[in-house]
């Protein structure tokens, strides 16, 4: 009897399920629907092949298991009705990702395919696929779908904070423009299913949504979006309606990582601490983009972490017990986040998720499904 306790003793659960978790995200792709780097690196240059400020860099993307997070090429709402320049700042992050891809050649590659995100993470490199965070940046022009395509857009979030040419955006509180999807949105949603353009649901209402559910021919994604059922009343997440008409579709919801998009309570939280930035900007006369404004700002918001790792899991149980494990996936967003939560506050920690999510008895194929196995499925799914 004492042999068998102290046998048992010497096993520790904890380091287990760890020592399996760095095996899981080493074995399996990753692929993150939404990472903020270009309009980061934008507003601050940094070399991300070397540890730098912000959620995302090299470093850190490979200790983590990363192997493909999806660059976001972000165009602001104030420049959506201004003629040129929402494809204008589209184009200048395009070349901005083909410039992280040109100064350091071995460590990452642009992806364009699926095979392109699996050769490049055998190679041990990061593959960089893209996506449009607001389809303002086709302005009112058909063809730039296929131009932004060329350039290689494999996603597009149809709007972002306010009603577009396109659709109704879940941000803005002013009446509906459009109910749903604009007649010019049915046509671009038509072009993207003709090309092989992820259509995103992330940032719209639901009636366009559901509009979209309609009017495509192939899987939808949310790049970026969790769970209504954790923060009633906020449209920004997607209702279990929702969320079961995109597995109808085939699609795959990717869980946003942010620390407002897991609980109502967590809305609030970071309000004083975004106060404490902003008065000590002013108290120093430092302009937001000032490097040491940067560094400040990323220091307390790092220090502030708000919700753990059990929230973004329980995000993805409810996805799972409403649709099934092939309808789930990751969507950080880190670099566009205030908050994150602790434990998964940079590109690091991903095997802190898969280490809950063994906890809660997952399978290794279900977390590689939820890695990156769902997303390849559905964009493969719509060439």
């Amino acid at each position: 009897m004492a042999v068998g306790c102290e046998r048992n003793a010497s096993v520790n659960p904890d380091r287990e399920l760890r020592s399996r978790a760095d095996s899981l995200v080493q074995a399996h792709v990753i692929v993150d629907g939404h990472v903020d780097l270009p309009y980061r690196l934008m507003r601050y240059r940094q070399n991300v092949g070397d540890s730098t400020l912000g959620d995302f860099d090299y470093p850190r993307a490979r200790s983590g298991g990363l192997d493909a997070p999806f660059m976001s090429i972000y165009i602001p709402v104030e420049l959506q009705d201004s003629a040129g320049a929402a494809k204008a700042r589209a184009d200048s992050l395009i070349n901005l990702v083909e410039d992280i891809e040109a100064t350091n050649p071995d460590k990452f590659e642009i992806a364009r395919t699926p095979d392109d995100v699996e050769r490049i993470a055998a190679e041990n490199k990061i593959a960089l696929p893209m996506g449009m965070e607001n389809g303002a940046g086709l302005e009112d022009d058909l063809s730039n779908v296929e131009y932004f395509y060329d350039r290689g857009i494999r996603y597009i979030t149809l709007t972002h904070a306010t009603h577009n040419r396109i659709g109704d955006a879940s941000y803005d509180t002013t009446d509906a423009r459009w109910g749903g999807l604009s007649p010019f949105g049915r046509d671009v949603v038509g072009e993207m299913n003709r090309l092989g353009i992820m259509v995103d649901v992330s940032h719209v209402t639901d009636s366009t949504a559901y509009d979209v559910l309609d009017v495509s021919t192939k899987p939808v994604i949310a790049s970026h979006s969790s769970c209504r059922h954790f923060t009633p009343d906020w449209e920004r997440n997607l209702s279990d309606d929702l969320i079961k008409a995109i597995a109808d579709n085939g699609g795959v919801v990717m869980i946003n990582f942010g620390s407002s998009f897991l609980k109502t309570e967590y809305q609030d939280a970071n309000d004083p601490v975004q106060e404490k930035i902003q008065a000590h900007l002013e108290e120093q006369g430092w302009a937001e983009d000032d490097p040491r404004a940067v560094a400040y700002y990323d220091s307390v918001r790092s220090a502030n972490p708000v919700g753990t790792v059990t929230d973004v899991a329980d995000h993805i149980d409810h996805v799972v017990n409403i649709a099934g494990i092939d309808h789930v996936g990751l969507g950080s967003d880190y670099d566009g986040v205030f908050s994150l939560p602790r434990g998964l506050q940079d590109a690091s920690t991903y095997p802190n998720l898969v280490e809950e999510l063994l906890r809660r008895q997952y399978s290794d194929e279900d977390i590689a499904k939820i890695l990156g196995g769902n997303a390849l499925r559905v964009w493969r799914e719509n060439k």
